[in-house]
């Protein structure tokens, strides 16, 4: 499977210039951070989650996990995590457990980390196992231009 359409449509409208980095399968985020000796920090990895009032895409290091509750109260929201049929579902031009980290482009709202915001390099899932996208962080920050940023995150 080549890059998700709905990605390289993203990336074409928003002028993000990015190059394409092929690794060994693999299939989790942190996983191909390590695949393609990249630094797990400059990973970005979705977490797709959903209440009564829709779906949220939260944005964070591969190494990192989003901390619901907390993101919760910030957003006073009840969100929970969507199961992986549904995820399926949702991005359904992309393999499963492959998701770029782009939820506008599918009709969700986003929120970034903190800590994403001053990397000098991201690396997001291209739709498929075996390729990254590779971008400047200030690319990812245009990206995410229209996204909460927050401090969502655990270890």
């Amino acid at each position: 499977m080549d890059i998700s359409q709905t990605l390289a449509s993203q990336l074409q409208e928003y002028e993000i210039p990015y190059d394409t980095v092929h690794h060994r399968f693999s299939i989790t985020s942190l996983n191909s951070a390590h695949t393609a000796h990249i630094p797990e920090t400059q990973m970005v990895k979705p977490v797709i989650l959903h209440d009564k009032q829709g779906y949220l895409m939260a944005l964070v290091p591969s190494n990192r996990y989003v901390y619901i509750s907390e993101l919760n109260n910030m957003l006073g929201r009840n969100v929970e995590l969507v199961s992986e049929a549904e995820v399926s579902e949702l991005f359904s031009d992309c393999e499963s457990g492959a998701i770029p980290p782009v939820g506008d482009a599918y009709g969700m709202e986003m929120v970034v980390d903190f800590s994403l915001d001053n990397c000098d390099d991201i690396y997001i899932e291209a739709g498929n196992h075996q390729d990254l996208i590779h971008m400047s962080g200030q690319s990812f920050q245009k990206l995410t231009s229209n996204s909460k940023h927050a401090d969502i995150t655990v270890h």
